[in-house]
């Protein structure tokens, strides 16, 4: 069978796949909070354990055959170049535009009422000029990194476009979520050229993950 390589993203989503993972006899088998490229139980599988911002670039360029990533890096991405046969419905969240509570823009559409140009803090720039620019709007984009929700209280940014579970760090920090823009869950992405190359087993693979996911 041929050998596998299977990129997963760390954080909340390596969380939520290593009890699937784990069901299906294919968990790591060496210390994933040291290594990059890690074994699976499974002597035809292994991992590489990176940032999910980097997932798809690792599978698009077949130095992964399949990974597991969010939807919302997908879209920032630009996933034309993969195949996404499979949404696995695991952590679970929604990408949204929030607000300073009070604020003009703690409503929905009210960027658009302010006569100059409204500035957006965001580590999603593609995702969030595509969608501002869909309703005719031209926003000021500022690219951030973390601590989103720092930006409109200091006065960087009006709003800004993140990932929301609880909404709890949102309403600790005084923000309110005015918007959603899309629902995100975890999915998998398989690499065109490996699809060709190593059809067999990753059809076994997906198949596996398709059954557990069918049991949920």
């Amino acid at each position: 069978m041929s050998q596998l390589t299977l990129a997963l993203s760390k954080g909340r989503i390596l969380e939520d796949s290593l009890p699937m993972l784990d069901r299906l006899g294919l968990a790591p088998a060496g210390d994933i909070d040291r290594l990059l490229r890690v074994p699976s139980r499974d002597p035809n599988l292994h991992f590489l354990i990176i940032r999910p911002s980097d997932v798809p670039t690792y599978v698009e360029h077949g130095a992964a055959d399949l990974g597991i990533v969010g939807k919302d890096v997908l879209m920032e991405h630009g996933g034309e170049a993969l195949y996404e046969p499979m949404d696995l419905d695991i952590a679970k969240c929604r990408l949204s535009i929030a607000a300073v509570k009070g604020s003009p823009f703690a409503v929905a559409g009210g960027a658009a009422t302010i006569r100059r140009r409204v500035r957006v803090a965001t580590k999603y720039p593609e995702i969030t000029r595509r969608y501002f620019a869909a309703r005719g709007e031209q926003v000021e984009i500022i690219k951030l990194y973390g601590s989103m929700e720092l930006a409109p209280l200091v006065g960087l940014a009006d709003l800004i476009v993140d990932l929301v579970a609880t909404g709890n760090t949102l309403k600790a920090n005084g923000l309110v979520e005015t918007e959603v823009i899309c629902q995100v869950s975890s999915r998998v992405v398989v690499n065109k050229a490996s699809m060709k190359m190593k059809h067999a087993a990753l059809r076994d693979l997906l198949g596996r993950l398709q059954t557990l996911d069918q049991a949920a």
